[in-house]
């Protein structure tokens, strides 16, 4: 299979360098040139894939190890290049940070070394010339079993200088320099409390981004790229045990997707389809009748900038409520759980009325409530989790929710093997399990098994 796939990460320096935006021009221009091109990005965030699958128009996935183990990742990773010519990995932060201090641990450099992919390195040329040089030898040293094939200059002032930071390069590092990023006007992209924009609440024009790809075909050298991430060999994966094919048959899920929630991995989505269950969309902001289901998904978002909204549409907040007294098996994370809650304070300080079927208050903050991977074991059983059963995943949110109800899940942030935190989270209240953990459901895909069942007690 390996044989003509390419794949590559497009590694940083660290965080803010320039990766999502050279990531986005990279694959408009591979796009562009006629190559079935499959975004991924590295780690949890759903942010940065919205813009990479609305640009590319193949939905980016994400490659996170620590939610899934290496062969459920690696089979997941080959199934979506089965159609593909190429994959284009967006990293995560610095190319070496992961989770603490080990950099082979849920780092950029672990998924390209697990995958068997090179590695290009975005460097940032404002304001230096030979000095570049000791930033890339730094790269290269710190793991010298990593292939770091070749080096981008971002933010390059002109040709002038991108031919003193490249023969700096190249002297002293002995790695090819495939070009530069001069700065370019319109292809910034927006930010707020939680990071970018979503792709999904901006009407992305593309022309920016097109321009944008040919500026790069210019000042890049495409042919060389392709050459380096060219794969000898391909990472073996192996799924886990599935539910069955036709576990999901004759259910109906509806999946709320609009401008106030639509954090989803596509992988989740795949996984709930191919037990059989028929998929249909909806949007708590615009639409006055849930569609017929036995199950309802409420994913992260934005609730809290559209919650006027939410609370006005009481049509939708009755249907909600009346699904959950007939036992409609309902699963809601993070934004969701603001939604499912009592009530929601913004960041005004306004109060805003909502489901109240998890009895309990929701509040924004100004700065990050819980940030990062957490383990969350099952106290009692729940939508997705049996007692003892532990679900690993990803918090990042800026509120707070003070709930009136008792926790079913014992959560712990662990770190460098010591416990940073440890608190209750997730609630179960009937058939209706929320919480602030974003889940994969290929790290156990015995939870869908556990949401099955629930839908089909209430049959």
């Amino acid at each position: 299979m390996a044989a003509n796939f390419r794949a590559f990460v497009l590694a940083g320096t660290g965080s803010g360098c320039g990766k999502t935006t050279v990531t986005l021009g990279l694959l408009s221009l591979l796009k562009k040139r006629g190559l079935r091109v499959q975004p991924c990005k590295v780690g949890p965030d759903y942010l940065d894939t919205g813009w990479h699958t609305a640009v590319c128009g193949t939905a980016s996935r994400n490659l996170d190890s620590f939610m899934l183990p290496a062969p459920t990742l690696n089979a997941l990773f080959r199934e979506q290049m089965q159609q593909a010519d190429i994959a284009v990995i967006e990293g995560v932060m610095g190319l070496y940070d992961g989770y603490g201090t080990d950099p082979n641990y849920c780092s950029s450099a672990a998924m390209a070394k697990q995958l068997g992919c090179p590695v290009i390195l975005l460097v940032d040329g404002k304001a230096v010339s030979t000095s570049i040089a000791a930033t890339v030898m730094g790269f290269q040293h710190f793991d010298p079993s990593l292939n770091i094939a070749g080096v981008i200059v971002n933010r390059v002032n002109s040709e002038t200088h991108y031919q003193l930071l490249k023969v700096a390069i190249e002297r002293y590092c002995s790695v090819p320099v495939l070009g530069y990023v001069p700065r370019v006007d319109g292809v910034a992209l927006p930010e707020r409390h939680l990071g970018l924009v979503t792709a999904r609440e901006s009407i992305v024009n593309q022309l920016p981004w097109h321009e944008f790809a040919a500026t790069l075909e210019q000042t890049l050298d495409i042919d060389a790229l392709l050459a380096l991430s060219r794969l000898d060999t391909f990472p073996m994966g192996e799924w886990p045990a599935l539910p069955a094919a036709d576990a999901g048959a004759g259910l109906t899920l509806a999946i709320a997707d609009d401008e106030a929630f639509n954090f989803y991995y596509p992988d989740n989505i795949t996984l709930l389809e191919r037990t059989g269950l028929n998929v249909v969309r909806f949007s708590p902001l615009h639409d006055t009748c849930l569609p017929d289901c036995q199950m309802i998904w409420l994913g992260g978002g934005y609730p809290e900038l559209h919650a006027a909204t939410l609370a006005r549409n009481v049509s939708m907040l009755e249907q909600l409520r009346a699904a959950h007294q007939r036992g409609v098996a309902i699963y809601a994370e993070c934004g969701g759980l603001m939604y499912l809650g009592s009530s929601l304070e913004d960041s005004n300080g306004d109060t805003w009325s909502m489901a109240d079927i998890i009895p309990g208050h929701s509040k924004m903050g100004k700065r990050l409530t819980r940030f990062g991977y957490c383990e969350a074991q099952a106290e009692q059983q729940t939508l997705l989790a049996a007692p003892g059963e532990v679900l690993r995943g990803h918090e990042f949110h800026y509120s707070d929710f003070t709930p009136q109800t008792q926790a079913v899940m014992n959560c712990r942030k662990v770190r460098d093997g010591k416990t940073l935190q440890a608190w209750s989270g997730g609630w179960q209240v009937g058939n209706t399990f929320a919480s602030y953990l974003h889940v994969h459901f290929a790290q156990r895909p015995e939870m869908l098994n556990h949401w099955l069942a629930a839908a089909r007690s209430v049959l």
